[in-house]
């Protein structure tokens, strides 16, 4: 027998014999031809064909802190390990986004952009039809109270105050139209 056993492989690996039977059906071990495993060339063909995290998981290196160690991978297992990293917090970020929007703290930009518009909208229109609900009653207490001052008759005519008020208004509302709300 030229190679080792699956048992002495897997003491001498650090694996169960099942995940040793496991990597020789897949061929993921170099075999003799009397069926015993050559260990350095079956080592660096599992190294090859192993995920850098698995390897980590079963070294027990993810959370211990010695990353470095933990990886007999490939010389790019480093910038694997940095790549997975990158996607956990990316996918942590994700998360956090997603319970803000959840909890109110979050709008939709868009949703928040049709909201003001629909808004700014609204005032417009009350303001465009305020000259002419109150027109008439402004023209009522403006010649009540110049009666009252000067002891004569006087005619206020809502149209020239409906029109004046009218103009000042759209004049304020072309001030207005000018403000921008940005939402960035």
């Amino acid at each position: 027998m030229e190679g080792l056993s699956e048992r002495a492989y897997a003491a001498r690996s650090g694996l169960s014999r099942g995940a040793v039977q496991k990597a020789r059906k897949t061929g993921r071990l170099v075999l003799y031809p009397d069926g015993s495993i050559n260990a350095a060339a079956s080592d660096a063909r599992r190294a090859e064909t192993t995920d850098p995290d698995q390897q980590n998981r079963s070294a027990g290196g993810v959370g211990s802190g010695d990353t470095a160690g933990a990886v007999s991978g490939p010389g790019d297992s480093a910038s694997y390990l940095k790549a997975r990293t990158a996607l956990t917090v990316y996918q942590a970020q994700e998360r956090q986004l997603s319970i803000q929007r959840k909890k109110g703290v979050l709008v939709d930009r868009a949703r928040a952009e049709t909201l003001v518009f629909r808004l700014a909208r609204q005032e417009r229109d009350v303001w465009v039809t305020w000259p002419t609900r109150v027109a008439a009653l402004m023209a009522a207490q403006l010649a009540a109270e110049m009666e009252a001052a000067s002891g004569e008759a006087v005619t206020i005519e809502t149209a020239i105050l409906q029109r004046v008020l009218e103009a000042h208004v759209r004049e304020q509302l072309d001030v207005l139209a000018d403000l921008r709300v940005s939402l960035e």
